[in-house]
């Protein structure tokens, strides 16, 4: 996989990827009574962290995009 993800926007994704997993358990907010919320919110923190990891958004590849350098 060729990387396409900055360092920048891969501790972005880092963090928003972990508090998506989090909010469900620990906000309290009502949205997430609901198990579509939750769902959603796990799945797409999981997404955001796998990108991070991998440092090669599918994405971006699609888009011809890239955040970092070459």
């Amino acid at each position: 996989m060729t990387r396409n993800v900055g360092t920048l926007d891969r501790i972005m994704r880092l963090m928003l990827g972990l508090a998506l997993i989090a909010a469900p358990f620990v906000s309290g907010f009502a949205i997430f009574a609901a198990t579509w919320a939750t769902v959603l919110s796990v799945v797409v923190g999981a997404v955001m962290l796998l990108v991070a990891l991998t440092r090669s958004c599918p994405v971006y590849t699609l888009l011809g995009l890239r955040s970092c350098k070459l």
